[in-house]
């Protein structure tokens, strides 16, 4: 399991002109190691990655290669919903040093099965590094369907672990018993960790490590040494924090929790806008009660 138990799912820092915060990516990046994250998925979903240039996502690979520096493992975000700028982003990605990459299922344009297979295929075989393949239908607006992702990882070897955020616990049960031996399955989502745990998943990859890492290690640790009801009750501590880093559009309210936490600052680019007054106070008052603010 190359990738560890606790992955996140790195936020972009920006200035308040829009432009990459650099320091302030450092400053993430010793954080997340600092509170134990394994890997670092670097110019994903929630670091904005469809308001990235194709110039900012490499150099920010990149970057967070170097200041890494083999004490966690990066994962490039170099998915998107063309296949030749995929597969352009992934080789380069390769030559940057990253560990691995992430492919998310094409949003938009709502491929089939068969374009999904094609489309994952191309991309992997494009390069010798780990690929994880990445469902969410809720952003994508397509399902990608097991029978394509066991396909995908039977007939493609550098295919070795899947990030599943569709929800489905019989989808993943059904994944975990029919992938190849070897591919492991995340959960995608922070809130049912443990439910995906308990279907076969092997880790997380988190959001909410950004603000609890330490807990969700934990969580997932406690669980696999055989501490389910530890786990558990820490996955139920864990839920109003989570529902309230997707109270609006991601990851507005998370930047403004690490602005609270004095990690970086609160700012997004647009379309995502900045919380309004009363989702301030509410995330304020979540990171009180969890004694996150100094």
């Amino acid at each position: 399991m190359e990738f560890g138990r606790l992955l996140t799912a790195m936020i972009t820092p920006m200035t308040d002109s829009g432009a990459i915060d650099w320091p302030s990516v450092d400053a993430v990046v010793e954080h997340l190691i600092g509170t134990g994250t394994d890997s670092i998925v670097v110019a994903g979903t929630t670091g904005e990655s469809p308001t990235l240039t194709h110039g900012e996502k490499l150099e920010l690979i990149r970057h967070v290669v170097r200041q890494a520096d083999g004490r966690a493992r990066v994962i490039a975000g170099s998915g998107s919903n063309d296949t030749a700028s995929s597969v352009q982003l992934t080789r380069e990605a390769e030559e940057t040093g990253a560990d691995g990459v992430m492919l998310v299922v094409p949003y938009y344009n709502k491929p089939t099965q068969e374009g999904l297979y094609q489309h994952f295929k191309t991309v992997a075989q494009s390069t010798s590094l780990p690929v994880m393949l990445y469902n969410i239908p809720g952003r994508s607006a397509v399902n990608m369907s097991v029978d394509t992702m066991v396909r995908l990882t039977r007939d493609v070897a550098n295919i070795t672990s899947i990030k599943e955020s569709s929800g489905d616990l019989v989808q993943v049960m059904e994944l975990v018993e029919r992938k190849r031996e070897d591919v492991a399955v995340y959960s995608g989502m922070d809130e049912l960790t443990v439910p995906y745990l308990s279907a076969g998943a092997v880790g997380v990859v988190s959001v909410a490590s950004h603000v609890a890492g330490e807990e969700m290690k934990e969580m997932v640790d406690s669980f696999l040494r055989g501490s389910v009801d530890q786990a558990g009750q820490i996955q139920r501590r864990l839920i109003p924090l989570i529902q309230g880093l997707f109270m609006t559009s991601s990851p507005a309210p998370l930047k403004y929790a690490l602005s609270l936490m004095k990690v970086c600052g609160d700012s997004v680019r647009l379309p995502i806008v900045p919380l309004h007054p009363s989702e301030k106070d509410h995330m304020h008052s979540l990171l009180r009660r969890m004694n996150k603010l100094s």
